[in-house]
Parts: C-alpha cells; sequence; structure tokens
C-alpha cells in the first residue's frame, strides 16, 4: 500500500527537514566560530581551568545540536517513527549520554584541577595521586550514567544491587584477587612508599615507576621492559625507593702487602682519611678509613663513605676519582697492593708442601 501525501503534509515535512538543517547550520557556525571564540579569549586570558572545561565538552555540545535538531523536527513529520514514551526515553537518554562523555573527557584534566588549587590553597598532592583518581572519577561516571539511563527505561538497578547481595559470596571469592588489588593500590597511593618517575627495587622488579591503575603498577625497567605488578604483591612486598635516598653509600676493603711498616701504613691511612674529607663530592658527615684486620696474604684497610650524589652514573664517576686518587697516594708512599699469594716449601725429598703441613710436623 503506497502512502500517499498531502499538501500540508509534504510542507510539515519540509519545515522537519529545514528544522533539522538550521540545527546543522548553527552546529557549524558554533563550533567554527562562536566556540573558538570563546575559547581563544580564555586561552589568552589565562583561564586555563575553564578553557579545559569547553574542550571536555567541544563534541558533547556538537552532537547536542543535531540531537535537539531531531528532537524538534519529529513533530512535523507526516508520520509517527517511534512512540511518544520511547521517543522520550531515548532523547532523555542521549542527553544523559553527551553530560556523562563530557564529565568523562573532563576527568583526564585531574591534574590541572589539582594544580589549580594546589596553587590557590597551597597544599601539595603527590603525583600518584592523580592518575588513580582520574580513573577512579571515570569509573565513577560510567557506572552513574549506565545505572540512570537504566533506570530510564524502566530497570530496577536497586533490585540489581539488592539481587547482587544474593550471590554476595560467590561474588567476592570470585572477585577476591580484584579486590585486593584495590585496596593495595589505595595503600600505595595513601601510604606513598614511592610515585610516579620514582626508582624502586623489590623482589618482583626494579625500575621506573610509570603508572599505577586499579589493579596494577607499572614499572619500566632498565632493560626497557615494562613490567605490571598486581597492587597486591607490591603492597605487601619490601619496597627500596633509590630515588629517596639522600646520599649513597660506598664501601670497600684495601689490602697492603705485609712489608708494609706500621708508620707507611698508619701513613696511608691518615692520607686517605684526610682526601676523602677535602673531596666536595663525599658526605663529610661519615667518613670512616681504618685498619681494619690481618688477613691471609694482606693487611685491610676499611673505607666506608658516601657520594652526596645520587644518580648512579655519577656515583660511578666519583668512586673512579676516589679510586685513582687512592692510587696516586700508594704509589707517592711507595706501598704495594696485596694480591692472593701462598708460600710453598721444598722439603729434603724434593716435595712441595704447605705451610700448615710443616707446622703440623713441627708440632708432632
Amino acid at each position: 500500500m503506497e502512502m500517499i501525501l498531502s499538501l500540508g503534509e509534504w510542507k510539515n515535512l519540509g519545515i522537519a527537514v529545514g528544522i533539522f538543517l538550521i540545527f546543522l547550520v548553527l552546529r557549524k557556525l558554533f563550533t567554527t566560530y562562536v566556540f573558538k571564540l570563546v575559547l581563544g579569549f580564555m586561552q589568552n586570558k589565562k583561564i586555563d581551568f575553564v578553557a579545559k572545561i569547553l574542550e571536555s565538552f567541544e563534541k558533547p555540545l556538537r552532537w547536542l545540536f543535531v540531537i535537539i535538531g531531531i528532537q524538534l523536527a519529529l513533530p512535523y513529520l507526516p508520520f509517527e517513527l517511534i512512540a511518544h514514551d520511547t521517543e522520550r526515553k531515548i532523547f532523555r537518554s542521549l542527553f544523559i549520554w553527551l553530560a556523562a562523555w563530557g564529565i568523562y573527557d573532563l576527568t583526564s584534566s585531574t591534574s590541572l584541577i589539582f594544580a589549580h588549587f594546589v596553587k590557590r590553597f597551597d597544599f601539595q598532592i603527590d603525583r600518584i595521586v592523580i592518575p588513580f583518581i582520574e580513573k577512579m572519577l571515570r569509573t565513577i561516571v560510567v557506572v552513574l550514567a549506565a545505572s540512570i539511563i537504566a533506570e530510564e527505561w524502566g530497570f530496577n538497578v536497586n533490585g540489581f544491587i539488592a539481587g547482587l547481595g544474593l550471590g554476595g559470596l560467590a561474588f567476592a571469592l570470585a572477585a577476591k584477587d580484584t579486590i585486593g588489588n584495590l585496596f593495595g593500590g589505595i595503600v600505595i597511593v595513601t601510604e606513598k612508599p614511592f610515585t610516579i618517575g620514582d626508582w624502586i627495587k623489590t623482589p618482583s622488579v626494579e625500575g621506573i615507576v610509570e603508572d599505577i591503575t586499579f589493579r596494577s603498577t607499572k614499572v619500566r625497567t632498565f632493560a626497557q621492559a615494562l613490567v605490571t605488578v598486581p597492587n597486591a604483591t607490591l603492597s605487601n612486598e619490601p619496597i627500596i625507593n633509590w630515588s629517596k635516598m639522600g646520599k649513597r653509600q660506598v664501601a670497600f676493603h684495601l689490602g697492603v702487602t705485609y712489608n708494609t711498616s706500621r708508620e707507611k701504613l698508619e701513613t696511608v691511612v691518615n692520607r686517605i682519611r684526610q682526601m676523602l674529607m677535602d673531596d666536595e663530592e663525599i658526605h663529610n658527615e661519615t667518613i670512616l678509613v681504618s685498619f681494619d684486620r690481618f688477613n691471609e696474604s694482606s693487611l685491610d684497610i676499611y673505607l666506608y663513605f658516601f657520594t652526596n650524589t645520587i644518580a648512579f652514573n655519577d656515583y660511578l664517576k666519583v668512586k673512579e676519582t676516589v679510586n685513582f686518587k687512592i692510587m696516586e697516594i700508594f704509589e707517592e708512599e711507595g706501598v704495594e697492593f696485596a694480591f692472593p699469594t701462598r708460600t710453598l716449601v721444598i722439603d729434603k725429598q724434593g716435595e712441595a708442601v704447605k705451610e700448615e703441613e710443616l707446622f703440623e710436623k713441627a708440632r708432632g
């Protein structure tokens, strides 16, 4: 059966198409001129917070013109596409979706929002908190938007949540790892054993922290591999944060030969100690240099001190400089470094025996 439209119906159809085309033109004018003009004004005035809000809602506003144009055009159509009640639910759901879309994009500006509040109220927020809060806000926005839209379509969200209580035990058992990781992430954020960009070492991983999510923490190793560690695991492990060091330790033994005189040994110890005290790269609070022990084949000097730098490359350079200076002191004092040696004695039968064996024979 063919549908024949009367003159009035053709007129209404033309009005509907005209209304929709007008809103498409308004959308183009708004996004091309008005929106860019207002956004440019905000950026020139350095009102970054408001400018970021406008940028977040730019795409939803473009679609808003299209949806309003369709909504205003539908009543003029000479035929009914959808029932009035269904039409109302669809448009309300679309408006909720557009609002959620804008807020969702706005959560990516969390760092800018916090920077604004930090500057205004003079308090500090750790960088590791920002991405965690951003992901939490996005999850909340999605869940709330989905719940409101479901309510619009007659779904009993409260009954669904209550129904989850019936299977709560099974749900808890199935999600215990996820919940453990979530609480592990909360522990990491609140206790702040590290932040993004820190160099950490744990039994599981060593590297630079790149990101923290609800479930895991991402660490970039020095081999450029990206390791994802569950938060529940990380929060229960000992964590060494090398980035929080105020100084870096150096400790080792130097062995000199047994033919070194007491005076020479004492002079070398005093010169090394003074050299470390005069070095601006060495932390002066703790410098220990002392004749420590009689070793099997050497007289051992113990050195224990700290470098002011904690950067690994600079730390190695400071150690290298100190080692060269120690060699210079030894050369000037005529003291030799010891190396592992063993003395052999040849008995009358021409057999090589160890000193310990001769000692046992002497005792016998």
